[in-house]
């Protein structure tokens, strides 16, 4: 089970009247940005005429003994959350959405998933919220876990609308809301290969370049230049997909994979694990370069395969900020909760995920970034070393209370080190080996052990031991 869920703020100002349970499951998609796969969904309602309000997304925990802890967690997550932003919710409606192996067994999977929606509605009442309705959509029907009335809710349920065809729909079109497919289908395009030719070629390149760029990155002015050196290739690529042919989606992203050779992107995908570096490749947020970035970043994350799986969480959080940062909020909480998925301690995603979440405004971040790709342009050279070591660095951290009225995201750079000094950083841990906490007291990393196959590069710097830096 993916712990970090999602959720959004509330909806927009347009009104729609929503009549009944057809027409709640038809504004699912467009209450999300995206058909939600295998998911739960809980959407708050407020005021006597049921105003849409904060909503929540997690996927269905496969095993039943964990849909007790799990709905009472999002539970409350959700009533504390509506309740920071704009007051406790009325109501609350719940959405369970799997479809069924075979695509004929919707009311099967129905029946299994109802203990989970009764346990949901009893942990929202156990916090004085009623549940107004509780849906199953499965094989494009939909089913009332609410309403005993076989006239209107028969056995077999009953089907959903054909897409663009409805009301919300409609209203849905005028307000410019689009829906970007199912959850499936968005989560594929950041997914590393599965192809084994395809991996196995990539893994060398992986195993490879990491020698070879360790003990650079070991070393303080080899270090600087491998960010150099990290960025004018990402840029170069960049360019490169730029200039290639628009085409749709699940072309475009063949297309990008042809036009980035393995050797490439495994420098790129190893040199983004240096923090400074990723902060650099960040500023790439906005204006026409963003979506090339964007475009890179989804490209690395499917270059991140077998044993460099954690890798991706780099990549993948610079898809997230862009997309957050460009206004589609759906992909990035997509691409942050995988980046969270490949590495569930990587901050610089904790802290994205959650204020995307809280719907926080991210122009504080865009500034900060702005003002310190503003003085890597004004620095000479002998200046650009110590300020791309230490003034680049950022500090992003979000109130407890976010939304309406309460904590603003806070972004802080810290100050250059005197005599263009630098934190320490720990020692790179080689993919495949396991954290362990050390004992009280004890800053050594972990070392493999001899004669283990290892591949040198990964999350280089990760945390400082004289301060301590945000992934």
């Amino acid at each position: 089970m993916n712990k970090h869920h999602e959720s959004t703020g509330p909806a927009g100002e347009q009104q729609i009247t929503l009549r009944g349970p057809a027409d709640l499951a038809d504004a699912l998609p467009y209450l999300m940005g995206f058909y939600p796969n295998d998911s739960v969904v809980m959407v708050a309602l407020h005021g006597g005429q049921g105003r849409f309000g904060g909503r929540l997304r997690l996927g269905i925990p496969q095993a039943p003994g964990e849909w007790g802890p799990v709905a009472d967690q999002l539970a409350e997550c959700l009533v504390s959350g509506s309740e920071r932003r704009e007051g406790r919710p009325d109501a609350i409606v719940i959405f369970l959405c799997q479809d069924s192996p075979d695509g004929a067994s919707g009311r099967l999977t129905m029946e299994r998933l109802r203990p989970f929606a009764q346990r949901l509605r009893t942990a929202c009442g156990a916090l004085d919220v009623p549940v107004l309705e509780a849906l199953c959509l499965s094989d494009g029907r939909y089913w009332s876990y609410c309403c005993p009335d076989a006239r209107c809710c028969p056995d077999q349920g009953n089907p959903l609308a054909m897409p663009g065809t409805t009301v919300m729909a409609a209203a849905a079109t005028y307000a410019g809301v689009h829906v970007r497919g199912t959850l499936r289908d968005m989560e594929e395009r950041l997914r590393p290969w599965q192809a084994p030719a395809a991996v196995r070629v990539q893994e060398k390149a992986l195993d490879t370049a990491g020698p070879a760029l360790l003990p650079r990155l070991l070393d303080e002015r080899a270090r600087r230049e491998v960010t150099a050196e990290t960025l004018r290739l990402a840029r170069r690529l960049m360019d490169r997909i730029e200039d290639a042919q628009p085409a749709p989606p699940a072309l475009a992203d063949a297309g990008d994979d042809q036009l980035i050779g393995s050797d490439e992107a495994a420098a790129v995908i190893l040199g983004l694990q240096d923090r400074e570096t990723r902060d650099k490749a960040a500023a790439w947020m906005e204006g026409p370069e963003a979506q090339s970035a964007l475009r890179l970043w989804r490209t690395l994350a499917r270059r991140c395969v077998g044993p460099y799986g954690e890798h991706a969480a780099a990549p993948l959080t610079l898809a997230g900020w862009v997309s957050w940062s460009t206004g589609d909020e759906p992909g990035a909480r997509v691409a942050l909760s995988l980046a969270l998925r490949a590495d569930p301690d990587y901050t610089f995603a904790q802290l994205l995920h959650r204020a995307c979440n809280e719907g926080l405004d991210p122009e504080a971040l865009r500034r900060c970034l702005r003002e310190a790709a503003d003085a890597d342009a004004d620095a000479d050279e002998e200046q650009a070393g110590a300020h791309a070591e230490a003034t680049e660095v950022m500090e992003t951290t979000v109130g407890a209370g976010a939304g309406r009225g309460a904590t603003p995201l806070h972004v802080r750079r810290v100050r250059a080190l005197p005599d263009g000094g630098r934190r320490r950083a720990r020692a790179p841990r080689p993919p495949g080996v396991e954290r362990r906490k050390a004992s009280p007291g004890s800053t050594r990393p972990r070392v493999p052990a001899a004669g283990r196959r290892t591949r040198d590069a990964r999350r280089y710097g990760r945390r400082g031991s004289r301060a301590r830096r945000h992934d």
